[in-house]
């Protein structure tokens, strides 16, 4: 009885982690339905120039940069059920706003509130989906959920750029409507157990360096913002590095070959992770994530482009959710809100920087030196994250010496 019970409350699918998870998955598809096709709906609709369609990717994730610091705070302070169900309804409005645009002004604003909605959301939901999972197997499980955001990054831009070739924007609106009105209801079966707020965290509800981020996650979220920097090179420029060696007939199978090998070894990482412990799976997967940049700058044959594409699946689609992970472990349980807002605002500052940066890199030298360079930042990277370990683990076995001294 006692083994079924264990059983019991060490499983990962359960109904409020799968409902969080769709969740998360249908909010980042809107996001990357809409980052693929509304510079083409400004350009071709709104009859505004590239310039402005940058301007409109650029401003939603500027507000969910800005808000991410206090979303930790609000959750703590309104309560996550309610944040979750404010924020994906607050989303789902604004996504029903697009219908009715027709200037360029009003549609900067409304992705300025989709923004703010967008960050608010998805740290609820990573919080909550922390909460959800049994500590044991919370690599393993976060493993799942970030797989969700991936999953997305395949799919938002697909279903975007392919509906559009049959129906007008204001039907393609209408259909991300109807997704989004399926994730609010899904909100609602979603049990979500607050915290008991501690005397502490009553008093840090003041507006404070502390009540926006957690500082004993900020480290390993340093480490994400690194990995997130050399990733954007990826993201933002894979699509003309493949037109410009001859490919661009198969970039959009880049994404596939990275989803694919990133959902075929992920699951075991997971377990490897929480098994064995973070050093085990990270430093070989910033190692592959690393190697695959190496090979992504000397693609010459698709052969090349799709093995770079399975490289850096299994190396950088692992490390995230890992480092999540940690992130939410170094923080006691009344501060996970706080330690995911923390997290993605780093990770969302490392793309939006990297992005700029990188592409600054690439007009100065090219584009092969420029992920020569991302791979150099991720062997670094993995030099800090090792050496953050140890100090760590250095700490751990100070506390436990003095602890058994006290026993004695």
């Amino acid at each position: 009885m006692t083994n079924e019970m264990t059983s019991s409350s060490q499983k990962i699918w359960t109904k409020d982690f799968f409902s969080i998870s769709f969740v998360h998955f249908i909010v980042f598809v809107i996001f990357y339905t809409l980052l693929t096709t509304l510079p083409l709906y400004v350009v071709n609709d709104l009859k505004g120039t590239e310039a402005q369609g940058g301007l409109i990717v650029t401003s939603m994730l500027l507000a969910a940069i800005l808000i991410r610091p206090f979303s930790g705070n609000l959750l703590e302070s309104a309560g996550k059920e309610k944040v979750l169900k404010g924020s994906v309804l607050l989303f789902t409005i604004t996504t029903f706003g697009y219908m009715w645009v027709e200037g360029f002004t009003a549609l900067i604003l409304l992705r300025f509130i989709h923004g703010l909605s967008f960050g608010i959301a998805t740290t609820a939901t990573a919080a909550i989906a922390a909460d959800a999972l049994p500590a044991k197997r919370r690599g393993e499980g976060l493993g799942y959920f970030t797989m969700a955001m991936n999953l997305a990054v395949v799919a938002g831009p697909f279903i975007g750029l392919t509906l559009i070739q049959f129906v007008s924007f204001y039907h393609l609106f209408i259909i991300l409507i109807i997704f989004m009105i399926i994730g609010v209801i899904c909100t609602f079966f979603i049990n979500v157990p607050e915290t008991e707020k501690t005397k502490e965290s009553l008093q840090k509800r003041k507006l404070s360096l502390d009540s926006l981020f957690e500082f004993r996650a900020m480290p390993i979220s340093l480490i994400s913002s690194l990995v997130a920097f050399a990733y954007a090179g990826i993201v933002s420029f894979i699509s003309v590095y493949a037109s410009n060696i001859g490919l661009g007939h198969m970039s959009n199978y880049f994404f596939l070959v990275f989803a694919v090998t990133m959902l075929a070894f992920r699951p075991f990482l997971g377990r490897l992770f929480d098994q064995l412990g973070p050093k085990i799976v990270i430093l070989p997967c910033l190692f592959l994530f690393s190697c695959g940049l190496i090979v992504l700058s000397i693609a010459e044959s698709g052969l090349l482009f799709l093995l770079s594409a399975a490289l850096i699946g299994v190396g950088y689609g692992t490390i995230l959710p890992c480092v999540l992970s940690l992130a939410v472990q170094y923080a006691p349980d009344t501060r996970n809100g706080h330690a995911t807002a923390t997290f993605f605002t780093l990770y969302d500052l490392g793309i939006a920087v990297g992005s700029y940066i990188l592409g600054i890199v690439v007009s100065m030298t090219g584009f092969s030196h420029m992920f020569v360079y991302s791979s150099i930042l991720v062997v670094i990277t993995a030099a800090g994250f090792y050496f953050l370990l140890n100090r760590s683990e250095a700490k751990e076995k100070v506390g436990l010496h003095y602890e058994k001294a006290d026993n004695r």
